[in-house]
C-alpha cells in the first residue's frame, strides 16, 4: 500500500514538474542573426531581447547569435526575410542593391554628428514611404536603427592625421560609397568586415581601420593599431529587423509590444551613443591608445578631393527608378543637414 502511495505521489510530482516546465516555456522562440560580435557596444540590442521577454511574460525568447553564426553581414538580412531565421541585425551598405535609399544614410560627408544623422533618418521615415516598401520587398519589417558613433582612422602609425599621409595606405572599407572616399585622396580601400579587422591590423592586410570608438573598443584594435586619428565622419549604423513570416505567426498583443519597445530603443539607443561613445574613448586611452586630431583643414582637403557622393546617388537611383524620388530625398536631406 504504501508503495503504490510512493507512486502515486511521484508520478503527481512528475506530472507537476512537467507541467510547470510547459508553462514557463516560452511560446515564442526567436533566432535573431547579428554580424557583429558580442560585446558592450550592443548592450542596446540585448536590452530590448530583455524587455520583450519582460513584457510578454516570458511568452517571446530572443536568442541572438554573433558574429557571423548565423549568416553573414550581407546574407542575415535575406535570410530573415525568408523565414531562415526570424530576426537580423544588418547595415544598408551590404545590401546595395536592395536598399537603394537605405545605403543612402551611409555615404561619407553628408551628416556632421550622428545626432544629425538619425534626425534625418526618422523625418526621412516620416516623410517617404519608399523607405518601407524596400524592407516590404526584403520580406521584413523595420523595428529601428542602431546608431553609429564618428568614425576614426585606426593604425600603428600616426600618419594617419593628414590626408598626404593617407596616401597610398590600405583603408578598411565597406559598401558602394565609402571605398569612393578612400580612392578619392590616393588609399586603397578595402572591403573586410568589423570582426576581422582586428587580424587585417595585425597581419598588414590594412593599415588602417575604419571605425568608431565603440567598435574600437569592442574588438580591441589598440593593441595593434595604437593611433586613432579623427573625427572623420558620421553615418547611420545597421538596421534592426524582423522577418514577415515570423512577424505574422505573432499575435497582436505581441506585436504591438514589439512596435512599442521598437521605438522606446531606437530612441534609447541614441540617447546611450554619446555617453558610452565618450567612455570608450576613455578606455582605449587608459588601455594605451593615441588619439590624434584630424585637423578641420586636412577634413576639407579630404571634403573637395572626393566626389560629391549624395548628387551621385541622387543621379544613379532616379535612372534606374525612371522617376525624381531620389531627388526628392536629397533635395529634403540638404534642407535637413544645411
Amino acid at each position: 500500500m504504501m508503495k503504490q502511495i510512493g507512486l502515486l505521489m511521484a508520478t503527481v510530482a512528475v506530472g507537476v514538474m512537467a507541467t510547470t516546465a510547459t508553462a514557463g516555456a516560452a511560446e515564442f522562440n526567436l533566432r535573431w542573426g547579428h554580424y557583429l560580435g558580442k560585446g558592450p557596444f550592443l548592450e542596446i540590442e540585448e536590452d530590448f531581447a530583455a524587455q520583450i521577454a519582460k513584457r510578454t511574460g516570458g511568452r517571446v525568447n530572443i536568442n541572438i547569435t554573433y558574429s557571423g553564426g548565423l549568416g553573414k553581414g550581407n546574407e542575415v538580412l535575406t535570410l530573415a526575410g525568408r523565414g531562415a531565421i526570424d530576426m537580423a541585425s544588418a547595415a544598408p551598405g551590404y545590401y546595395a542593391q536592395q536598399l537603394h535609399f537605405w545605403k543612402a544614410f551611409q555615404i561619407p560627408f553628408v551628416f556632421k554628428t550622428p545626432k544629425q544623422a538619425m534626425n534625418v533618418l526618422a523625418k526621412s521615415l516620416a516623410e517617404f514611404p519608399v523607405y518601407k516598401q524596400e524592407m516590404d520587398k526584403m520580406n521584413v519589417n523595420w523595428l529601428f536603427q542602431q546608431p553609429l558613433g564618428i568614425y576614426f582612422l585606426t593604425g600603428p602609425s600616426s600618419d594617419c592625421e593628414t590626408v598626404a599621409g593617407l596616401k597610398g595606405k590600405k583603408l578598411r572599407s565597406f559598401g558602394g560609397d565609402v571605398p569612393k572616399a578612400h580612392a578619392a585622396i590616393g588609399a586603397v580601400p578595402v572591403s573586410i568586415s568589423p570582426v576581422k579587422v582586428y587580424e587585417a591590423l595585425q597581419r598588414g592586410t590594412i593599415d588602417y581601420s575604419f571605425l568608431n570608438a565603440g567598435n574600437i573598443q569592442q574588438y580591441k584594435l589598440y593593441e595593434p593599431g595604437k593611433y586613432s586619428c579623427g573625427p572623420i565622419m558620421a553615418i547611420t549604423g545597421h538596421n534592426v529587423v524582423i522577418g514577415k513570416k515570423t512577424w505574422n505567426r505573432l499575435p497582436k498583443d505581441i506585436q504591438d509590444i514589439f512596435a512599442d519597445q521598437s521605438k522606446k530603443t531606437h530612441a534609447k539607443y541614441l540617447a546611450w551613443l554619446e555617453s558610452f561613445e565618450s567612455s570608450a574613448v576613455a578606455n582605449i586611452e587608459k588601455a594605451g591608445g593615441v588619439f590624434k586630431a584630424f585637423p578641420t583643414s586636412e577634413l576639407n582637403k579630404w571634403k573637395a578631393a572626393a566626389p560629391d557622393l549624395l548628387t551621385a546617388w541622387e543621379k544613379d537611383i532616379n535612372k534606374k527608378r525612371g522617376d525624381t524620388m531620389a531627388s526628392k530625398v536629397a533635395k529634403r536631406w540638404r534642407e535637413l543637414t544645411k
